[in-house]
């Protein structure tokens, strides 16, 4: 197992060092262009949500991301310092009086990108696993 932490403040700007990290990973773990794609949509939108919802948009909280590589899985964990949220009870992006709306579709995207997705530390911490085999 092999892991890689990072930390930085809450500006949204920080995304270019998610995309960096996220390519460093698929060099350095030779990724699928599949995988390597459902991991950069995944990721970066769960660090926005961290930025925007969890922390606010306030720079002086930081986001946590960190990468843990296994034979057959690689794991991204995206922690905030907000008060969480209530991850059980979302809106259905899909459904019909949703369609129209800008936002509320990063966690929809999450689950359906990731082989796994879990939350921890009443929505703080999020967790998504991409299977590699």
């Amino acid at each position: 197992m092999k892991s890689i932490k990072i930390d930085f403040p809450s500006i949204t700007e920080n995304i270019r060092i998610v995309e960096s990290f996220i390519d460093n990973a698929k060099e350095k773990y030779q990724l699928t262009d599949e995988v390597y794609g459902n991991i950069m949509v995944a990721v970066t939108e769960s660090v926005n949500n961290a930025i925007q919802h969890g922390n606010k948009n306030v720079m002086d909280k930081s986001v946590y991301l960190s990468l843990i590589f296994t034979e057959g899985s690689i794991q991204f964990e995206i922690e905030d310092e907000g008060e969480g949220f209530d991850y059980e009870t979302l809106p259905d992006p899909t459904a019909p009086e949703n369609i129209d709306k800008p936002g509320g579709r990063g966690i929809f995207l999450m689950k359906h990108l990731s082989d796994e997705v879990a939350f921890e530390d009443e929505g703080k911490r999020v967790i998504l696993t991409f299977y590699l085999n």
